[in-house]
């Protein structure tokens, strides 16, 4: 009875470490890597615009338009209805 506890031990025990040996998963891109605009400026390592320069700091106070999903203006919203009227 032992040397049967034994064996089946042994076996699972190296069933074990055999899946335990298998890669990792690539990580996933973070939010500012999917997000990241093309800067006016300078960038940090990251792509991100780096904000000690003016002309990222320029960029960045100007309002969004208004978008949907597929990059469409939105047209709910009074300042894009605007804009179509007057093109």
């Amino acid at each position: 009875m032992k040397k049967l506890f034994l064996i089946a031990s042994l076996v699972l025990a190296s069933a074990g470490i055999g899946f335990a040996q298998t890669t990792p998963a690539a990580p996933a891109k973070t939010k500012t890597e999917k997000t990241a605009k093309p800067a006016a400026g300078p960038t940090k390592k990251d792509g991100t615009p780096d904000m000690r320069y003016k002309a990222n700091k320029d960029a960045a106070k100007t309002p969004a338009q208004h978008t949907k999903k597929d990059g469409t203006p939105d047209m709910r919203y009074k300042e894009n209805k605007d804009k179509a009227k007057k093109s």
